[in-house]
């Protein structure tokens, strides 16, 4: 094995078989294991987004407690319309299907855009808000080297998914748990312990409310308010994690989904909201290179009057439990944003690569392109978390507010069909006014700080994708025509003589794809200009098994079919008109590698062989077109060519 083998081999792992049930197997999750399997994401954003709208208030801390309620009901709010969307799409409806199948193609594009770079900021700001627990609990001499702690964590993360490995319940379970524990407890035990302040809390804040209005005007209150409640608002995401993995719950889905989300709405509402209540009844304030949260558990463990060593243990373990949780919310990035661009492939709005499963079964390219987007993003903004919750919320919310937008018409358009739309419709457009606000005042308050740039990357990535579509198209096109013109339906009968193979003669080997044009183009090529010379033909394809394949075994099934169809398509010409041939099948993640080993195999046996394969030409191709295509046969030619095995490449022009 060569060396660069080995190294991939150590660092990735051994490639696994496809169509090997086990790598894929999944255990059906309860309502309960489901919420501990999808609300890591979602539960950690309670680690800085309460900080964040708290810290947005200023000196105005009094509407801390308009802050709490506010995300309290947002939650359930946005938990409740998402229930929608679990009932419409019981396999699984991320935003980009939604948008797409109840907006159309275009919504759907945006949606996914902003998918994308949601998920790179998903892994970005996880990792930076990890670090910020970690580095609280160290003096501030440590702070030069957070952002290089971020980076190698970031590469980490990368490897790790690049190995296929995601985190089990079980690993998860002692995390997640110790998380919602030990933040329930200092929530409860804070809020007891400064009772005596709850009930003046209410009256004193509507009078400083009243004041602060008489003062400055109810719009300079209204758009504080409005400007704290979106950046924290803008955090609480994770719920659309159980409407995207339906397809992993126990049956009843829709029962089961409905039960996940209240349990991931009732502990991310209770442990958010119960956060800010803390800030406010201790009058929590921003400390130098320490996270608000750190401050004001300090404050309350401090308060036990336990030996300063015990304290700052517990502290410890606390602030440890923040930033495992809000790793293993990092890695919701690698495992939906990588989905996301394989499902946008399917539908050509991206390169076809983002399709392709490495020999971990992983989607690699997706992998490598959020991990090094992520890591790119942290490098600018210096992982400063302030700034990555502005660029992080507006695209968050872009796909909410599409996906109950598009909710919204669903009801309405099935309202002759539905007994109870009105209040479904009501529900989801509830939903949409609450997250299109939130989207609106983000993008308004924050846009000359950082929130142009996200608009403008989301911008850009649906213009290449909106180009990359357009070529795909017409290539498509071109494709259907070169199949009509030299593969056209058959018209030879069933009980076809076949003539026998004899290994000594002559034998040409075609590489063949999914386009039966491209095949017989070459295969009449070959006889046009070497007539009579060969005298077995044998076709060799390969089933390429990606994302959308290996979506189940039926997925597989279908490949299998679709591959054997089009192969005896071949052999039966060839038949038809007194050719002898035969076909070889494979299936595989890596084409290349699995054609290099049936050409291999048929060689041995053919001596007296030689391999054709066709290439799509076009006018003015550049490298990004270069890019949008394999090139599969250039690359088996080098490949065959090392082994002293001789191959022609057809050009086909389009």
């Amino acid at each position: 094995m060569p060396f660069a083998d080995k190294l991939r081999d150590a660092v990735i792992g051994k490639p696994h078989d496809p169509f090997n049930s086990e790598p894929r197997q999944n255990i059906a999750m309860v309502a309960f294991l489901a919420w501990i399997g999808l609300g890591a994401d979602g539960l950690s954003s309670a680690c800085y987004g309460p900080e964040q709208a708290f810290v947005a208030l200023g000196q105005y801390t009094h509407f801390g407690l308009y802050l709490a309620a506010a995300t309290f009901l947002t939650v359930f709010i946005i938990a409740l319309s998402y229930n929608q969307v679990i009932e419409l799409f019981p396999s699984g409806g991320g935003g980009y299907k939604v948008a797409t199948q109840l907006l159309g193609p275009r919504a759907g594009l945006v949606s996914g855009s902003a998918l994308l770079v949601d998920y790179v900021l998903t892994i970005a700001i996880s990792i930076a808000a990890g670090v910020d627990a970690l580095f609280s609990l160290l003096p501030p001499s440590a702070q030069p080297y957070k952002l290089a702690t971020e980076i190698v964590l970031g590469i980490l993360l990368i490897m790790l998914n690049l190995r296929g490995l995601k985190e089990s319940t079980r690993v998860l379970l002692p995390i997640f748990i110790g998380f919602f524990l030990t933040h329930a407890g200092l929530i409860i035990y804070g809020v007891i312990a400064h009772a005596e302040g709850l009930p003046h809390l209410i009256p004193d804040t509507i009078t400083e409310t009243e004041q602060l209005t008489q003062q400055m005007g109810w719009i300079f209150a209204v758009s504080l308010f409005l400007r704290a409640y979106s950046l924290g608002g803008g955090t609480y995401t994770g719920l659309e994690a159980v409407s995207n993995n339906v397809n992993l719950l126990t049956e009843p889905r829709v029962r089961t989904g409905r039960y996940t989300m209240l349990y991931m709405a009732g502990s991310l509402s209770f442990t958010a909201g119960g956060v800010i209540l803390l800030y406010l009844l201790w009058s929590a304030q921003p400390v130098a290179h320490q996270t608000l949260n750190a401050v004001t558990f300090n404050a309350i463990i401090g308060s036990w009057n336990l030996d300063p060593v015990l304290n700052h243990g517990l502290l410890a373990i606390v602030l440890l439990l923040e930033a495992g949780l809000l790793f293993v919310a990092a890695n919701t990035g690698f495992l939906s944003g990588p989905k996301v661009l394989a499902n946008m492939a399917v539908d050509s709005w991206v390169p076809r690569q983002f399709r392709n499963l490495s020999g971990r079964l992983v989607t690699q390219n997706g992998i490598l392109l959020m991990g090094l987007g992520a890591l790119g993003i942290l490098a600018w903004t210096e992982g400063n978390v302030s700034v990555l919750v502005v660029l992080y919320s507006i695209n968050v919310f872009i796909t909410f507010s599409l996906s109950l937008l598009g909710l919204c018409r669903h009801w309405w358009v099935s309202r002759y069909d539905e007994d109870n739309w009105k209040s479904r419709l009501a529900l989801a457009l509830l939903g949409f006014t609450v997250t299109g606000g939130i989207l609106i005042v983000t993008i308004v308050e924050k846009f000359t700080e950082g929130g142009w740039l996200t608009i403008l990357i989301t911008g850009l990535i649906i213009g290449v994708c909106a180009l990359v579509k357009r070529h795909y198209e017409q290539v498509r096109q071109q494709l259907r025509t070169i199949d009509a013109l030299y593969a056209p339906r058959p018209d030879w009968g069933e009980d076809l003589p076949e003539p026998p193979l004899n290994p000594e003669l002559p034998t040409a080997i075609f590489l063949v794809g999914k386009n039966r044009g491209l095949g017989m183009y070459t295969l009449k090529w070959l006889n046009d200009v070497f007539t009579g010379h060969f005298k077995n033909f044998i076709f060799l394809s390969v089933g390429e098994v990606d994302a959308e394949s290996y979506g189940g075994k039926g997925a597989l099934r279908s490949l299998q079919y679709q591959i054997e169809n089009s192969l005896r398509y071949y052999v039966n010409y060839c038949h038809s008109v007194g050719l002898a041939a035969t076909s070889y099948a494979a299936f595989g993640t890596d084409v290349e590698d699995e054609l290099e080993t049936l050409v291999v195999k048929v060689v041995s046996e053919y001596p007296n062989s030689v391999c054709l394969g066709s290439k799509l030409i076009f006018d003015n191709e550049s490298w990004l077109i270069s890019w949008l295509h394999n090139h599969t046969a250039i690359a088996m030619q080098r490949r065959l060519h090392l082994r002293e095995i001789q191959m022609i490449v057809t050009p086909i022009k389009v």
